[in-house]
């Protein structure tokens, strides 16, 4: 039985990198034209109508492997499939004795701060070295926590490559409470960047997201009101400049995929070092030898997209207390920072 929860995936996060398919369904060679959200709630048990259309406006779900809208004819031979970005509920996952970097711990819940480098759920060739496999080991059997039981765990998501703070939740409680605050946008984060070029001292980034036609694992800007992708905002200011490149402050008002990585792209400013959008070429400066010399160095020294969860906040699900958490700028990352502020400076 597929339950409702199922099919809308309120864990979106604007750092969730992989797609996984849960469900596939191919319609009847004798298949009446039916709307898209119909034709799903009548072969989901539980789960609402409303709940389909939301999943389908957040582009999880795909005809022929192309994203659709709830209004969707589905016709004859037309394969439905239903994608999350995490996997399946069948993956095992296997404790680890991987050191955490825990911020804060209660009986609801954790904070950690996330090296880059670290998948955070297992699945598509990562089982093992997980966030996951190291919360499953970190708490062992002195709690009871299922680190594969998805009404506890992850509440949010950042990609592979970024660091910073994450919060787990260690009771259903606490999970339902955590979740609404990330789905109402009542919780805050902010993010730092390094990004090629210097953008406007502060500004408002506006442009709905969505999978990238061309590449499904990168993420494009659509206009705004657009039927394509979801509506995204985000809030930056330049904390230093460095000629070429500049240090920006992220808050994020909506929390889609790729969110700040797409939105900087798309104005012309991709993250420093990110592959997936271009920010690993040379975007800015001279033709000069010792430039070209001197960014292939920064390159190796931060060898992922210069992006750091900084800093998390939300209520607490048991003493309704305002949490706020800080995280350091990582050692890679800085030492990206400083070798920039020595090249201006000399």
């Amino acid at each position: 039985m597929i339950s409702e929860e199922e099919i809308f995936d309120y864990m979106q996060d604007d750092e969730s990198d992989e797609r996984y398919e849960h469900f596939r369904f191919t319609a009847d060679p004798g298949q009446t034209l039916i709307r898209l959200d119909k034709f799903l709630t009548d072969r989901i048990t539980g789960a609402s109508r409303n709940r389909v259309q939301m999943s389908a406006d957040a582009g999880n779900i795909e005809v022929n492997g192309v994203p659709q809208k709830s209004s969707y004819k589905v016709k004859p031979g037309d394969v439905v499939t239903i994608m999350f970005s995490y996997p399946p509920k069948d993956t095992s996952i296997v404790p680890q004795d991987i050191p955490l970097d825990i911020v804060y711990e209660d009986d609801s819940l954790l904070v950690v701060n996330k090296p880059a480098g670290m998948v955070v759920h297992p699945g598509h060739g990562n089982f093992e070295g997980t966030l996951l496999n190291a919360l499953a080991w970190h708490f062992g059997e002195r709690e009871a926590f299922d680190a594969g039981d998805d009404r506890l765990g992850l509440v949010h998501r950042i990609d592979k490559d970024t660091s910073g703070l994450l919060v787990i939740a260690k009771t259903p409680h606490a999970k339902t409470f955590l979740a609404e605050q990330f789905f109402n946008k009542t919780s805050s984060r902010l993010y730092n960047a390094l990004v090629w070029g210097v953008p406007d001292k502060e500004g408002t980034i506006v442009g709905n997201i969505g999978r990238d036609p061309k590449d499904r694992l990168a993420m494009t800007v659509f206009p705004e009101g657009s039927e394509n992708g979801k509506h995204a905002v985000t809030h930056y200011r330049v904390l230093e400049s460095f000629g070429y490149v500049s240090l920006v402050e992220c808050r994020l008002e909506t929390g889609r995929t790729h969110q700040i990585r797409a939105h900087f792209k798309h104005i012309g400013h991709p993250l420093f070092s990110d592959e997936r959008y271009g920010g690993d070429k040379i975007l800015r400066g001279t033709t000069f030898p010792k430039y070209r010399q001197f960014v292939e160095n920064c390159f190796k020294i931060c060898p992922r997209q210069a992006l750091h969860a900084k800093t998390l906040g939300f209520e607490h699900p048991e003493t309704h207390e305002r949490m706020n958490f800080d995280s350091a700028i990582p050692e890679d990352m800085q030492n990206l920072i400083d070798k920039w502020r020595e090249y201006v400076n000399s």
